[in-house]
């Protein structure tokens, strides 16, 4: 069996991105509400911080920043995940090996993780959060995508309304 290393940081800033087995599907945005409660009860539980997120069909991104003394944001992942699948209706193509452990087939097993390392990472990173909807040809503009810390950022006065160069093409040059 393999051992994946993990970043390990008490009170941390990391990275994640998380994403549905079958890439087809859009249950991340079919089923926002279901997943806006499962990190509710999750947080609840055991809280942590969004320190910024986007919700995209079949995959999300996320910083999120961990209390002090914290390390366990893989346990709050398989929370959030679990109670997501439990809320949503079955459906869903199933691999023999996840039928073999009683698994649904709504995410993929694994996710990446990246540990915020200053400033500057933490910046880019909330970046890339809040343009891929633009990137993955959803929207147009950063503004357009709802299921985004973008429009938080922007209430707060950390971000202008026109972020990210306004309004984009196809292939993401920036437009009128």
């Amino acid at each position: 069996m393999m051992h994946y290393r993990r970043a390990r940081a008490a009170g941390g800033s990391f990275f994640f991105t998380v994403n549905l087995a079958d890439r087809r599907q859009d249950y991340l945005i079919r089923y926002v509400q279901d997943l806006r409660e499962a990190f509710r009860k999750t947080r609840d539980k055991y809280p942590f911080h969004i320190e910024a997120m986007v919700v995209l069909p079949d995959h999300l991104h996320a910083i999120w920043r961990l209390p002090e003394g914290e390390t366990d944001y893989a346990g709050r992942w398989s929370l959030i995940k679990s109670r997501f699948s439990r809320a949503i209706p079955a459906g869903e193509w199933v691999s023999d090996s996840r039928l073999a452990k009683r698994e649904r087939g709504i995410w993929q097993r694994r996710y990446w993780e990246h540990q915020i390392r200053d400033a500057e990472d933490w910046r880019r990173h909330v970046d890339y959060i809040h343009f891929n909807p633009v990137k993955h040809g959803y929207v147009r503009s950063v503004t357009d995508w709802p299921f985004s810390s973008f429009h938080r950022f922007v209430r707060e006065g950390v971000l202008p309304g026109d972020w990210g160069g306004g309004v984009w093409d196809e292939v993401g040059n920036a437009g009128e």
